[in-house]
C-alpha cells in the first residue's frame, strides 16, 4: 500500500493585527517599519498557544476520521509552553485518544515540522496505525522588530500512514547543515538574527537546492513537472529565486500567505502544504522544502482521494474567518512585552494541584461528560448520579464526549468586574443538542459579534489560567460563536 498523507487540517486565529499599527507605534523610533506595513499578521488570542492551535488544526484534521485508530501523535514547535512536559500529549489527550500510543514533540529548529512530518512519514513506512502530525507556532518578537511585522501564529495536521492516501510520498531528502541564521540561546525570551543578505546568499541560495535537487532526482521528477512549490520565507524574491535556480516553474510558487497571515515559524512549510492541498486536484505535484540548520525537500503526488475527502475548515476557512484587530496595545498585552497593571483582581494565586488536574484530566483536558445508560441522559460533568429527576440512578454513568457537540446559548453575560485579560469577561449557560448543560467562558468574541440567545456555539481547547508565579498554565474548554464573524474589514 501507498504511504503519504490521509488527511489535513490547519488552523489560523481569529484577530488579524494591521501592520499599520505596529509601524504607527514605532513610526518615532524605526521609520524604516514603514516598507514592512502593508497587510495584516494573525494574532493569537489571550487564551492561545502553541498547542491549543495544534488541536485546533488536528480536529480540522481528524474530521469524519476514527480516532481510535491512530498510534501516535508528534507535535512540532519552537514556542512550546512546556520544556520539560511533553506537549503532544497534552493535544493527544485533548483529542480524547486515550493512552495506547506514542507522543513526541519536534523542537529547536525552523525546520522541526518539516523533519517531524518526515518522520512521522518514515514510522509509517514501517507500518502501524495512522500518526497524527501536528506543527504550530506562537513565537515572541522584540517589539518594533522586522520579526514581529513578518511573524503571525497558525498551526497545521495531518493524518499519515498507508491507504487511501490523498497525496503520496515520492520521494525526501534532508541536507544537514550548522549554518546560523539566528539563535534563542537558553532562558533567552527572543531570537538572535544576522545579516539578510548573507542569509540569503550564503543559506537560502546554496543549500536549499541542494535537497531540491536531490528530491527531484530520487523520484525520477524532473522541476518543471511541480505544480506547487512550498517555501516558507517573509523575505520578498527569495522563493523565487530558489525556483529559478533548480528549474521550477515560476507559476508553482505558492503564496506565502506574508499578506493575510504573516510566517508561522516551524509550522510554516506545513501551512503552506495544508493550503496547497486544499486548492489541489489529482495528479499535482506538490513540492515543499524548509530551511534551518539545513533544508528538507519533501515531494507529494495528489491522488484520486483528495476528490473524497470529507470537507473541512482548512487554512482557507480559518483566513476567511478574522477580524481585523487595531489595537497594537493588545497585542504587546497578550505577549506580555509591557508591564500591564492588572489589578487586585488579577492577584488570585493560580496554584494548581496537579493530584486535581490528573484525577479530572479527563474532564477538564478531554471534555469527557457522562450519559445514563439507563435513561440516555447526558450530563456535564460526570456524577455517580444521574441528574434525570425522572431517573436518579446511580452508578450508570458511561464517558459521553462534548468536546465534538453543537451547544446552543441558554443565557450569557458580558462582566467588566472581574478580572479579565481582554474584558470584559464574557461566559454564560449553554446547552448542548443532544443533552447536558456547561456554564462556559465565551472566547473570541469580536466587538463585531453579537451574542444572542439560541445562537450556536462550538466548543474549543483554549488556556483557562495562568500560574505566572511556577511556570503553569491550566486548559479547558470555552465556548464560541459557531459561525464566528468576518467582519471587521
Amino acid at each position: 500500500m501507498e504511504v503519504g498523507i490521509l488527511a489535513y487540517g490547519g488552523y489560523i486565529p481569529q484577530s488579524r493585527l494591521q501592520r499599520s499599527e505596529i509601524a504607527k507605534a514605532h513610526s518615532w523610533f524605526a521609520p524604516g517599519l514603514k516598507g514592512l506595513a502593508k497587510g495584516e499578521r494573525a494574532m493569537a488570542n489571550w487564551d492561545e498557544d502553541s498547542v491549543t492551535m495544534a488541536v485546533e488544526a488536528a480536529r480540522d484534521c481528524l474530521t469524519d476520521f476514527d480516532r481510535d485508530q491512530i498510534s501516535a501523535v508528534y507535535m512540532a514547535s519552537t514556542s512550546f509552553p512546556f520544556v520539560d512536559r511533553q506537549n503532544a500529549g497534552i493535544v493527544a489527550d485533548a483529542l480524547n485518544l486515550g493512552s495506547s500510543l506514542q507522543t513526541l514533540d519536534f523542537a529547536s529548529s525552523q525546520r522541526a515540522g518539516s523533519a517531524g512530518l518526515s518522520v512521522a512519514l518514515q514510522v509509517a513506512i514501517g507500518g502501524g496505525g495512522p500518526i497524527l502530525f501536528t506543527a504550530s507556532e506562537k513565537r515572541k518578537t522584540k517589539a518594533a522588530s522586522p520579526l514581529e511585522m513578518t511573524s503571525g501564529d497558525g498551526a497545521a495536521a495531518f493524518l499519515v500512514g498507508k491507504g487511501k492516501v490523498v497525496a503520496r510520498l515520492l520521494s525526501a531528502h534532508t541536507e544537514a547543515v550548522d549554518f546560523v541564521d539566528h539563535f534563542r540561546g537558553e532562558n533567552e525570551e527572543f531570537d538572535y538574527g544576522w545579516e539578510e543578505r548573507w542569509i540569503r546568499d550564503e543559506g537560502y541560495l546554496k543549500i536549499v537546492p541542494e535537497a531540491i535537487n536531490a528530491a527531484l532526482a530520487e523520484a525520477n521528477v524532473k522541476a518543471e513537472d511541480i505544480t506547487t512549490f512550498c517555501f516558507p520565507v517573509a523575505a520578498r524574491g527569495v522563493a523565487g529565486a530558489i525556483a529559478k535556480k533548480t528549474g521550477l516553474p515560476e507559476s508553482a510558487v505558492a503564496d506565502n500567505m506574508q499578506e493575510n497571515c504573516g510566517e508561522a515559524g516551524t509550522a510554516h512549510s506545513m501551512v503552506m502544504l495544508a493550503q496547497a492541498l486544499q486548492k489541489s486536484a489529482p495528479g499535482d505535484k506538490i513540492l515543499v522544502a524548509s530551511f534551518g540548520q539545513g533544508s528538507d525537500a519533501l515531494l507529494f503526488e495528489v491522488t484520486d482521494e483528495i476528490k473524497s475527502l470529507s470537507p473541512r475548515r482548512g487554512i482557507s476557512g480559518y483566513l476567511a474567518r478574522r477580524y481585523a484587530e487595531t489595537n497594537y496595545n493588545k497585542f504587546l498585552a497578550f505577549r506580555e512585552l509591557v508591564n500591564l497593571e492588572r489589578g487586585i483582581r488579577a492577584e488570585t494565586d493560580k496554584k494548581t494541584g496537579l493530584t486535581t488536574l490528573y484525577r479530572n484530566k479527563g474532564m477538564a483536558q478531554a471534555m469527557v461528560g457522562g450519559q445514563c445508560s439507563q435513561c440516555g441522559t447526558a450530563q456535564f460533568p460526570k456524577s455517580n448520579m444521574c441528574v434525570n429527576e425522572n431517573c436518579g440512578a446511580i452508578g450508570t454513568q458511561e464517558d459521553y464526549p462534548f468536546a465534538e457537540r453543537v451547544s446552543r446559548v441558554n443565557s450569557f453575560t458580558a462582566d467588566r468586574l472581574t478580572y479579565s485579560p481582554d474584558p470584559p469577561a464574557y461566559y454564560g449557560m449553554v446547552q448542548f443538542e443532544e443533552g447536558g448543560r456547561l456554564m462556559s467562558d465565551f472566547t473570541d468574541i469580536s466587538p463585531e459579534t453579537e451574542i444572542e440567545v439560541g445562537m450556536p456555539m462550538r466548543m474549543m481547547f483554549r488556556i483557562k489560567d495562568y500560574d505566572n508565579k511556577r511556570g503553569f498554565r491550566r486548559y479547558f474548554w470555552k465556548a464560541t460563536p459557531a459561525g464566528a464573524s468576518n467582519k471587521g474589514e
